[in-house]
């Protein structure tokens, strides 16, 4: 059985069929046509109190407690996830879980997810459908064909800090970093992609941003953040709506890190600018 942070063999890329980001009308229509599989993030007992129509409930709790990629696979079978249909992952805090469990989705073999543009409260607030009845489908097999292409474990972490044409990225506040990264790590917090009305910035605002650190598309970019992936994923997606395709999630993030006593660096003697950096 494998773990969820355990490289499992070589995959080929997978080719990424729907766009990265769904607007709230492009939604609805994939609903109305029974085209897609919503899933809401949070906590259970949120869901149960209302939710998008149709949507299922897989908190971001129940993937990471799964103890094997074969379990991981399974939560998203018992919902009625099958390894075709499009899935479209919203959350309430600003898309940070959502794009761990769509990072999940696709790390064991399923490229057709997407990330609501919008938190759920905004949803409520434009009007948009809901429901408190909780949705219930049949349950299918969801295969696993582990994508280690997208997944950077401690190890790799490690052997990339000083190699040319790689990028350890720390999504984490600003305060944070100047307290302690992986060395060598660039910080971008994860409020440097976020959009005003949407959880990501436009394609373009975020190519620009992350080009003006002086990071090229052509580069290897690794992301990780305080534990468990979160803040991480979503510099993960924001990476690849502004183009980069070569991006991995280091999951276990800075808490495996300094677990396993490998070496930190401080930034001392902070100047303004460093402390109100975003």
């Amino acid at each position: 059985m494998r773990s969820l942070n355990t490289s499992a063999g070589g995959q080929e890329s997978r080719s990424r069929r729907h766009p990265i980001v769904v607007e709230p009308n492009a939604l609805l229509q994939e609903i109305a046509k029974k085209q897609v599989k919503v899933v809401d993030v949070r906590k259970a007992e949120e869901y149960s109190q209302d939710h998008i129509t149709g949507a299922v409930s897989i908190p971001l709790a129940n993937i990471l407690n799964a103890d094997s990629l074969e379990k991981v696979a399974e939560v998203y079978g018992n919902t009625g996830i099958d390894d075709n249909i499009h899935v479209v992952v919203y959350d309430d805090t600003f898309g940070a879980l959502a794009a761990r469990v769509a990072w999940t989705l696709e790390y064991i073999g399923h490229p057709n997810v997407s990330l609501l543009s919008i938190t759920y409260s905004t949803w409520k607030s434009m009007g948009l459908e809901i429901e408190s009845r909780a949705a219930v489908y049949p349950k299918v097999k969801h295969s696993l064909k582990v994508n280690n292409e997208i997944l950077a474990t401690a190890d790799y972490v490690n052997s990339c800090i000083e190699q040319d044409g790689k990028v350890v990225l720390d999504s984490r506040e600003r305060l944070n970093y100047l307290d302690h990264h992986i060395p060598k790590a660039i910080n971008m917090p994860w409020k440097t992609f976020s959009g005003e009305n949407s959880i990501l910035r436009s394609a373009e605002e975020l190519r620009r941003i992350v080009q003006n650190r002086g990071i090229n598309d052509g580069q290897e970019v690794i992301t990780y953040c305080g534990s468990v992936g979160t803040l991480s994923g979503l510099a993960y997606y924001a990476l690849h709506l502004a183009g980069y395709r070569n991006v991995k999630l280091y999951a276990k993030s800075l808490k495996e890190w300094k677990s396993m006593g490998l070496p930190t660096e401080v930034v001392k003697d902070a100047n303004f600018w460093d402390l109100s950096a975003g």
